[in-house]
């Protein structure tokens, strides 16, 4: 399959109005003018019309990833796959598709559970990006078509999640780490495969192996286009006092400058600037052992 993008998050919100406030008091990003007033939250950081869908629901979890596939035969291909390896999918009715902004829309989930949208025909609506904080620009790409960022999903069944993504999906692999997190030598660690897509993102997909995960989600990555918006993001998260999960630092493998906080929601959000871009042709996976070159201190919030 060519799939092109992680285009859109949709999240499921006891109280989406939390992520109204943090999207644009924190992050910096707009409420989408061109979506409708639902009593969902929905915000927008380029042309696309939005880019984080937050609905209202009785759970407070990451629900579903929206992958851009290139076209409708790459579309119809993708559900002709799907089909012949035994992959259930629910087809979305064409009212479903348009409150997406798409053209068609396929539901379905991974190994793990985790529950993605596989759509073609993604809309672009124009309309001038404005940032209550002022920031100039999200790295998204020519109209958009380096996605949102990326999301790291936890993964109970890892081999398998993998293999579904790069076998069935077409994900290609872009690096991997494995972490222990004692010393005893028969400590099994925990995987992280980190993929990319068409597109020169380092990786728009990581899975962590992770067997209980309530949220969904370990974290979700935006990237804007200065340096120093960065540090004014942090300077909003501590006057704010919203929980730094992890200090300033630079990670190896994709070079991205960030930090993270927490999220209305329970998982992460890393925040930063100057990732790689990559030239797929020819390109050989790495192996890391070593996640940031400096920076990047841990600490969970308490529950």
């Amino acid at each position: 399959m060519d799939v092109r993008s992680l285009a859109y998050v949709v999240i499921e919100s006891t109280e989406p109005q939390q992520w109204l406030d943090y999207g644009t008091n924190i992050l910096g990003l707009m409420v989408a003018p061109t979506m409708p007033q639902d009593g969902n939250v929905y915000l927008k950081l380029d042309t696309r019309p939005y880019r984080f869908a937050i609905v209202k629901s009785d759970q407070n979890r990451l629900a579903r990833c929206g992958w851009e596939l290139a076209d409708e035969a790459g579309f119809n291909d993708a559900k002709a796959e799907l089909a012949a390896a035994g992959v259930a999918f629910e087809e979305a009715s064409a009212a479903d598709a348009q409150a997406r902004r798409v053209r068609g829309l396929i539901r379905l989930q991974d190994p793990s559970g985790n529950g993605l949208e596989l759509f073609w025909g993604g809309e672009l609506d124009y309309a001038k990006f404005i940032s209550p904080k002022g920031i100039s620009g999200f790295e998204t790409g020519f109209n958009g078509d380096m996605g949102l960022g990326h999301a790291v999903l936890p993964a109970a069944k890892l081999k398998e999640t993998h293999a579904f993504y790069k076998e069935l999906l077409g994900f290609g692999d872009s690096d991997y780490m494995h972490f222990k997190f004692s010393p005893d030598p028969d400590d099994p660690g925990q995987g992280l495969n980190f993929m990319h897509v068409n597109n020169p993102r380092h990786h728009s997909l990581a899975l962590y192996e992770d067997p209980a995960n309530p949220v969904g989600c370990v974290h979700l990555m935006l990237e804007v286009t200065e340096v120093d918006e960065v540090g004014y993001c942090l300077d909003r998260v501590q006057e704010a006092e919203i929980p730094i999960i992890s200090t300033l630092g630079r990670h190896t493998n994709d070079n991205m400058l960030s930090f993270y906080m927490a999220t209305p929601t329970g998982f992460a959000m890393e925040f930063g600037t100057d990732g790689l871009q990559m030239d797929w042709e020819g390109f050989t996976p790495t192996v890391t052992t070593l996640p940031s070159l400096w920076g990047h201190k841990f600490s969970m919030p308490d529950a």
